[in-house]
């Protein structure tokens, strides 16, 4: 098959972007099929230039980023950085001709606002949420433009596991919404060796506006985190975050380690080496997604599991605790998983592993993915 998949890279500028859309680009590619990455903005492109502090709206610096994220992985001439201003990358010739012959498009994450006569060529379109909730409460909420985007797609997907469940307060609103799984592609995210010390995690302190739902706000990480500012208090085990959009020092006063997350994100490599060489992962969610319960699971969380390193997330419903991927509800039951994971390290950084070859590796989950897009 012939598959465009639509990300945000240069959007993002940032490595843990990069290897979500990377993991559909190497995974489709492995399992014999031709791949084309497309980035869409749209009129303009509008991006925060890391080196300079600043907002371009300049085609070069994304495009660049997007180049210097693929090449690597022999995708250098496959891909297109595109606004109605103009294009970089492959020719917009070549991208259009890979669009008349294409089975699939596959968009993630950001629907594309600006649908351009070649984007219909394909014999199928696909979406897939990222943030479940967010996405069908700002539709059900009269968000028309998003609405419409999505509805462009015949297939539209979620990553929320429990959506549609009777505990799941998430409208069907921008369905019906099939689930499918975060994936990882295992030949670039090994098992890594080593204990390592810390548990880490990569976040942003507020990704997008809370959302209002039933009378009931569901907000971002800068709500639910304080809950759980004081675990490097209860226990002996440190911390340490990437992370952007809050002053370290809030954090730092309840005993975590921080480290810039820009820094640690600045490109593919650096980002799967911070996850690598740590010892397990402690993810505290948008507290949008713990109280929705949705069954959200980090496309971070996966790499982590990939490289035998446990995670210790807060549940957002959907997953059950077990060996490898520990759940938690409050700051008590948080500071237990923790201990738990270290009494038996080595068993949990095994099951890891084998929780991403069985269940999460792009071999397992992308296959039934194109049957369900294709059906």
């Amino acid at each position: 098959m012939r598959i465009v998949v639509a990300g945000t890279v240069g959007r993002s500028g940032l490595g843990g972007q990069a290897w979500a859309s990377l993991q559909y680009l190497l995974g489709f590619r492995a399992l014999g099929h031709d791949v084309f990455y497309l980035e869409d903005c749209g009129q303009s492109s509008w991006v925060y230039n890391w080196d300079t502090n600043e907002w371009t709206t300049e085609l070069d610096y994304p495009a660049a980023y997007v180049n210097a994220c693929l090449k690597p992985f022999g995708l250098g001439e496959d891909w297109i950085y595109r606004t109605d201003e103009g294009s970089r990358g492959a020719s917009l010739d070549r991208f259009i001709k890979f669009c008349e012959t294409s089975d699939v498009i596959l968009i993630r994450a950001v629907p594309l606002w600006v649908w351009r006569k070649e984007y219909s060529a394909p014999k199928r379109r696909a979406f897939i949420d990222v943030d479940p909730g967010f996405t069908q409460i700002s539709i059900a909420n009269g968000d028309k433009g998003l609405g419409e985007a999505i509805a462009r797609c015949e297939r539209r997907f979620t990553v929320g596991q429990n959506v549609g469940a009777v505990e799941c307060p998430i409208p069907a609103a921008g369905g019906p919404w099939l689930k499918t799984l975060p994936t990882v592609f295992l030949p670039e995210w090994p098992f890594a060796s080593g204990d390592a010390s810390h548990f880490t995690s990569v976040m942003r302190w507020q990704g997008f506006k809370e959302v209002m739902f039933g009378g009931i706000s569901y907000g971002q990480r800068d709500v639910q985190f304080p809950k759980f500012q004081d675990l490097p208090r209860r226990t002996r085990q440190p911390f340490r975050l990437a992370q952007m959009g809050v002053n370290p020092k809030l954090l730092e006063a309840h005993g975590w380690e921080v480290v810039s997350g820009e820094i640690v994100s600045k490109t593919p490599q650096t980002y799967r080496e911070f996850i690598q060489q740590s010892r397990g992962e402690i993810c505290i969610p948008k507290g949008g997604y713990v109280e929705m319960r949705g069954g959200w699971l980090s496309d971070r969380s996966v790499c982590y599991l990939a490289s035998g390193r446990p995670v210790v997330m807060a549940d957002t419903g959907g997953f059950h605790s077990s060996t490898g991927l520990i759940l938690f509800a409050d700051l008590e039951s948080a500071a237990a998983a923790v201990e738990e994971v270290n009494a038996e390290y080595e068993e949990h950084r095994r099951a890891a592993r084998r929780l991403a070859e069985e269940c999460f590796s792009t071999e397992k989950v992308l296959p039934r993915l194109l049957e369900e897009i294709l059906n």
